[in-house]
This record gives structure tokens, sequence and C-alpha cells, in this order.
């Protein structure tokens, strides 16, 4: 071939070579190719750090072991309300994750109406409407969010589609309101709207409840944001701009005066991070289940039925994450299997029990990991994910339980000591959980 015939051919293939990662980069971003999808990252604070405006400055620390003792037995109560929702039963939250101080564990910086007012929100992935206490509510925390004072709050009526998606609506003249139980507390609360961001996305027309009466001391003083899969939560009604993604760090439980954070939108998430299904539940599919396929203790895979770990929607059995349980709770087979490993491996070391944790050593505890195995990915646990320690003592315990005895105990929920120094992501609408090793500082 001569020169004058192939240069039309190399110049051409120069133009494609050139051009073809161009296209190939159009190409896989196409999918958020929208410039209305934001991405945005939010300081998440432990609630009980000394920095946290939740904690009284005055408050008594408690021990190790009271502290501990005390989580577990708000635990208790979060896995009996995580058992009636998958049960489909009609009971509604219960409080969870608090010690003496009675405050949630996780909260993020809210603004709310017009002029913002802003409110420390408990983050709860098992629930969807958001509530807060409102100017005028009686038996509520001092910190109150005046909806007199925004230009923009509006109550709903009785007719609104949103009327008919709260538990146990009412409906007084021609305004909705519902009412709730919240561990040792009830309370009513006005549907109504009014500009909501997390970030600096202003959402304008945002449904919650305002909460008019309340009593008891189990609510989270300054309100809750639900992050579940249900058309009232904070990711349907900001589908828009976040696409339904979001993912979260969680600080540490020791290391009091970490923050964490989360990311709103598919933009920022991380790249190197594999996933596994997210399982549907129709009767309660505001929940986050995966398929959790065994468990291993160093390098042994334990001895599990598979019927302590199998999805049923029927019965509501299966795995979940949550954001509202402290300590991971598992089957008493799937707990049994774990617990008798960790025994073997500790051979005559006596064995000693602090509350729920029935395997606590005043030797060092000689078991490297913890690995969950989901279909598609692991989730390997450093000792500091399920191991306590007592900073008083020499006392250490594994940080997980068996589900309690007087609950349907069909559910296997993965919470947030384990998810620490985790990055994880859920990907709504690719119907997928990803988890990733981080440091949450």
């Amino acid at each position: 071939m001569s020169a004058t015939v192939f240069l039309p051919y190399l110049f051409s293939l120069f133009l494609l070579l050139l051009l073809l990662p161009l296209t190939l980069a159009r190409g896989l971003g196409s999918e958020h190719s929208d410039k209305s999808v934001r991405h945005r990252t939010v300081q998440i604070l432990h609630a009980y750090s000394p920095t946290s405006p939740l904690r009284p400055p005055s408050a008594a620390p408690a021990s190790w072991e009271d502290s501990v003792l005390q989580v577990q037995s708000k635990d208790q109560a979060r896995l009996l309300y995580l058992s009636s929702l998958v049960a489909g039963k009609s009971v509604v939250p219960v409080a969870y994750g608090r010690q003496i101080i009675q405050t949630p564990t996780y909260v993020v910086r809210v603004k709310v109406g017009t002029p913002p007012q802003t409110l420390l929100m408990a983050l709860d992935t098992s629930n969807d409407a958001a509530w807060l206490p409102c100017s005028g509510c009686t038996g509520c925390a001092p910190v109150l969010f005046a909806s007199a004072k925004s230009s923009t709050f509006r109550g709903l009526p009785c007719q609104a589609a949103q009327c008919t998606q709260v538990p146990n609506p009412t409906c007084l003249g021609s305004s909705c309101g519902f009412n709730l139980t919240y561990g040792s507390s009830t309370m009513a609360a006005a549907l109504s709207q009014d500009t909501v961001a997390l970030a600096s996305d202003a959402v304008p027309s945002y449904t919650f409840g305002c909460i008019q009466k309340a009593t008891g001391n189990s609510l989270p003083p300054q309100g809750l944001l639900g992050l579940g899969r249900g058309p009232l939560s904070f990711l349907s009604q900001t589908q828009n701009l976040y696409q339904s993604t979001f993912s979260y760090c969680l600080p540490s439980f020791r290391s009091l005066n970490f923050s964490g954070s989360l990311r709103l939108g598919p933009i920022a998430q991380p790249k190197n991070i594999k996933f596994t299904s997210l399982l549907r539940n129709p009767r309660r599919s505001s929940l986050y289940y995966t398929n959790l396929i065994g468990i291993r203790v160093g390098r042994r895979v334990v001895n599990i039925p598979g019927s302590a770990l199998a999805f049923n929607p029927t019965t509501g059995a299966g795995t979940i994450f949550d954001s509202g349980t402290v300590f991971t709770r598992l089957v008493e087979p799937a707990y049994n299997a774990v617990r008798d490993e960790i025994r073997r491996r500790m051979g005559n070391a006596t064995v000693s029990s602090l509350g729920g944790f029935d395997t606590c050593y005043a030797v060092p505890i000689v078991v490297p990991t913890i690995t969950f195995m989901f279909q598609g990915m692991n989730m390997t646990l450093a000792q500091d994910n399920f191991l306590i320690h007592s900073t008083a003592t020499s006392i250490t315990c594994l940080a997980v339980a068996a589900a309690p005895d007087n609950v349907n105990s069909v559910l296997n929920v993965i919470a947030t000591f384990q998810q620490q120094n985790h990055r994880i992501l859920f990907d709504v609408p690719g119907s997928r959980l990803g988890v990733s090793r981080e440091l949450c500082t």
C-alpha cells in the first residue's frame, strides 16, 4: 500500500484511539450525568462523645460495667421492636442504644424550616418517617423546632396521600396526625411539611411528624431521621437529589472524640468495595435484609444450620444491617456455634459473664478475626469489632450475643459496634449493600 493511500487510514486510526477513552468515559459516567444529582458529606456524631452537644457536661460517667449493661438493656428493647416488625405486628419503635444520659447513639445535624433551625436528629436505618419535637409540645425535651417561626411550615390535611403512610393515622378536624409508642414513651404528632436540609441542599415540602405531646423519657431528644426504604424515608423524599444512595462510616465506640461521616448520593462513594444483594421482605420492605451464608472464626467456618441464616419473608427470618442496635445479635444456633468456637480456642481458661455477654475472660482472647460471609462479599472484623475490653479491669468479652429469649428470635442483626470503622454503602436502586474497611475519624 502506498504512503498516499496509507496515511488516511493511519489518521483515522489515530482519531479512533484519541476519542475512544472519551467515549468510554461518557458511557461509564452516563448513570450519574444528570447535573441535578448531588453528592454531599455530613458529619455523624457519637452522642457519648465528650464534645457532643447532647452530653450533659455535669453527667457523672458510668462505670464500664454499668455502661455495657445499660446499652445491652436498651438493645433488648430494640430487638423487641425489630422482631415485632418482621413478625408483621403493629408495633412502633422502642428505645435503643442509650446509656444513662438518655440520648441516641449516632446523630446528625439537620436544618429545618425557613429560616433554618438546627436539630441533632438520630439516624435510624430501620425506620422511615422523620419526627421531631415542635414548639408547644407537652413533655418534650427543651430543644424544640419553633414551627411558628418558619415561613414554609404547613400541616397536612387528612386527604393527603402521606396520611396513609404513617403508623396509626388519626384525623382531628381536617388535620392528619398519628400516634406511636417508642420504648417507655408515647407521642402524638401532626403530619407536617417544611424545608429540610441534611447537607447544603434544601429539600422543600419534606414530610415529617411534628410532635405535640410526649410521655416518658425514651424519645431521641431532638427527633429521629428515617433512612429506611419506605415512601416517607429521607431516601425516598430526596430521590431526585441523591438517587436513594448513601453510605456511612460510624465513629468508634472506644474513641469517643471521633466523628464519622454520612455520604449522600452515588458519585463520591468508594470504588473498591464489594457488594452483596439486598433482599426485600414485602411485609417489611424498609429493612435492609442481606444474605448471610456463614460465619468464620479465624480460618474455621463454624457449623451453623442453614435454617438459622436463611431468608424467609413469611416469618421475617434472615439478617439485617441496623443503625439502632449497638451489639450484633444472632439467633441461638448461630450464636452458639460462634461462642463455642471461641471457647474451644481458649481451652481451659476460666469463662465468666457480664450481663448478656456470656463469654468473658480475664486473659487475652486469642482470636484474630471473625468474618461474616455474605453472598458476594465477606465482612472481616478486627478484634476491636468483636471484643469489648474493660478500661478498669482485665475483663474482655465477646461483644456478640444471642437474640433475647422473650422475642420472636428469627432475626440476625449486624449492629453498630461491628460496623464501626467500616464504610457501609446502601445502593437502593442497585438493590445492593457494600462494605469496605475504613478508619472513621
